[in-house]
Formats: structure tokens, C-alpha cells, sequence
């Protein structure tokens, strides 16, 4: 576990080094998709300005007319040194969506490493939480504008991701991070209908160990379930099945599962696949149509560099969801 723990904040270092990194970067042009380094690219197709934006972990900006050649980085958020998350926050995860009422929505995942809110297991916790920042344009730039807190400030949560339940009712759905409850969970709590907090208490819609996949050696080295739980993301098949694509790791290999729900609801019960659903090495999806109506998953792929770094390079694989399950379309070599 302690090898594991070590990975993930020598991953997070290296993606907060980059980020810092290119603040002093030009904006380049026509650099192709697999030429970028990003964690968590999550994509919109916005058909106003007829671009695609992505963004991620560290917070910038790629726009593309075609989705293989890219323009960035630009740094689109803005944040006031008052609030929690200080003036330079780390950014994790970093989702766009629309709603139809004119504003741009960015559901990120915000660290102020000069706050520590707790200690377990001989880790300390720094502040971290999902919350919702908003725009006029995809461009940004994205300020915070509702509550000055979306969760509990006494809880590290991530990866926070957007829905409309068949209730009608925003939710976010984000992940209780493993470091503090040494059992990753997925929960939702309801938004307020303008995006500008929360309404009542989170609730947990899953753990890490209801994985059938997903692997670990514990420390009497005893095989077992993965604690981690990641970058949650929710869609619904053709025949109206709900679905939620979200990651975590089998050893030391970064892997992506499925689960649905049997209600067709966010409450559940929901039920995990047995197998994970795209290849070794890819995860933290998320799903968008292109403007011809096909529909896509936004990933990111580990690999190591010439040095025996990890790198993180996004990739698009064309889903299918026109029968009752998500089909991840592998090409044939």
C-alpha cells in the first residue's frame, strides 16, 4: 500500500510541476492529440462556436475544429486569494457542461496545499474538495460564483462530475477520497438548480471494495480490492440504462470499470461488471458526442518516457451505446 500511495503522489507532483510549468508556455498550434500531455481530458462539443475544448488536470485549455489537431494551452481560470481554495490552486479533473442556460459549468477538483485538515495512517490531508466555477463562454475565464463551499470542509473529495436525474434535479456525483476513508466511495449530493451550491448531505452510491475487478496486496500481502476510487462519469444506452464508467487500479496498472444501476436512478442498487472495460493502462473517461452524432471517450493512456517517467497522453476511442451496455470500439491493429 505504501509502494501504491507513493505512485499516486509522485503522479500528482509530477502533474502539478507541469501545470505550474506552463503558465510561462506559448500557445501553440495544430500540436496533435497524442503530442499532449494531460490527465483527465474531458471534452465539449460546443455547436456554437462549432470547436471542441478540452480541459483536465492542471487546469488549461486545448480547442480543436476536428479533434486532431489542437491549439493551447490557455489558462482560463481566475480565483480570489480569500477563498478556500487560495489564489493558485492545484486543479484536478476538470469537466465542461452545459445546461442550456447560457453559461459554460466547470466541475473541477481544487487543493490548497497550505491548508491540512487532517491525518491519517501517517498521511496528511490537505484541503481539497469539488466544487463548480462558471463562465459566459468556453474560453472562460471560469470564476467561482455560488456558495463559498459545495462539501464538507472536513473531507478530501475529487473528481466531481454532473447530472440530471429522471427526477429533474442537478446532482454532482464525486468521488470520498481513499487516503482519508481507506475504502474509496462514490456519492452524489444534490445541486441547487442555478449551480451555485449544494442542498442537504452527500450520499454514497458505492464503495472501492464492491469492485470485482479491480486489485491489490494488502500489508499481510493477502490479494484484495483496490482502495482507490476515480473519475466517476455517467451516460445512459440507447434502451434508457444508466450506466457510470469510473477507475481505479489492478496493482500497479491504472484500470477503468463499469457499473448500472438497477433503478435506472442515481440511488442505485448499482452493479458492478465483472470485467474491466477498456484496455491496461487507460482511464478517467469521460463521454461527448462529435458533431456528426458519434459518440466518443475522452482517456488518458500511462506510458513511460525515454527517462522511465510516467507520462499521461490523452486518446479518443469511439464508444457504442446503442444496445443496453456501453461498447468500448478497440481498432484492429
Amino acid at each position: 500500500m505504501k509502494k501504491l500511495h507513493t505512485y499516486i503522489f509522485l503522479v500528482f507532483a509530477l502533474i502539478a510541476f507541469s501545470a505550474s510549468a506552463q503558465r510561462g508556455m506559448r500557445v501553440r498550434k495544430d500540436i496533435p492529440l497524442d503530442s499532449i500531455r494531460l490527465s483527465d481530458p474531458a471534452i465539449l462539443a460546443d455547436k456554437a462556436t462549432k470547436m471542441y475544448y478540452m480541459t483536465g488536470t492542471g487546469g488549461m485549455m486545448w480547442r480543436s475544429s476536428d479533434l486532431r489537431l489542437w491549439e493551447g494551452p490557455f489558462r482560463v481560470t481566475e480565483f480570489e486569494a480569500d477563498s478556500w481554495m487560495g489564489p493558485r490552486p492545484q486543479i484536478w479533473a476538470a469537466e465542461l457542461h452545459q445546461t442550456g442556460d447560457g453559461w459554460y459549468y466547470y466541475f473541477a477538483t481544487f487543493t490548497n496545499q497550505a491548508v491540512k485538515i487532517d491525518t491519517v495512517r501517517g498521511n496528511v490531508i490537505e484541503r481539497r474538495a469539488s466544487q463548480v466555477l462558471r463562465a459566459d463562454n468556453p474560453m472562460g475565464p471560469y470564476r467561482a460564483f455560488g456558495d463559498a463551499t459545495y462539501l464538507p470542509a472536513d473531507r478530501p473529495t475529487l473528481d466531481g462530475t454532473f447530472w440530471r436525474d429522471q427526477n429533474g434535479k442537478p446532482y454532482m456525483v464525486f468521488c470520498g477520497e481513499w487516503l482519508q476513508n481507506w475504502n474509496g466511495t462514490i456519492e452524489k449530493i444534490e445541486l441547487k438548480p442555478d449551480f451555485s451550491g449544494t442542498v442537504g448531505e452527500p450520499r454514497i452510491l458505492f464503495r472501492a471494495s464492491d469492485s470485482p475487478w479491480s486489485r491489490e496486496k494488502n500489508d499481510r500481502g493477502e490479494i484484495t480490492w483496490n482502495k482507490v476510487t476515480d473519475g466517476p462519469f455517467l451516460f445512459r444506452t440507447a434502451t434508457g440504462r444508466l450506466g457510470m464508467v469510473w477507475t481505479s487500479w489492478v496493482y500497479d496498472v491504472y484500470t477503468q470499470g463499469v457499473a448500472y444501476s438497477t433503478s435506472g436512478t442515481l440511488d442505485g442498487p448499482w452493479v458492478q461488471e465483472p470485467e474491466p472495460i477498456t484496455p491496461p493502462g487507460y482511464g478517467h473517461s469521460m463521454l461527448f458526442q462529435r458533431f456528426d452524432g458519434k459518440w466518443m471517450m475522452s482517456v488518458h493512456f500511462h506510458q513511460k518516457d525515454a527517462f522511465g517517467r510516467t507520462v499521461r497522453t490523452p486518446h479518443l476511442f469511439e464508444i457504442d451505446l446503442s444496445g443496453d451496455k456501453l461498447k468500448v470500439i478497440i481498432p484492429k491493429k
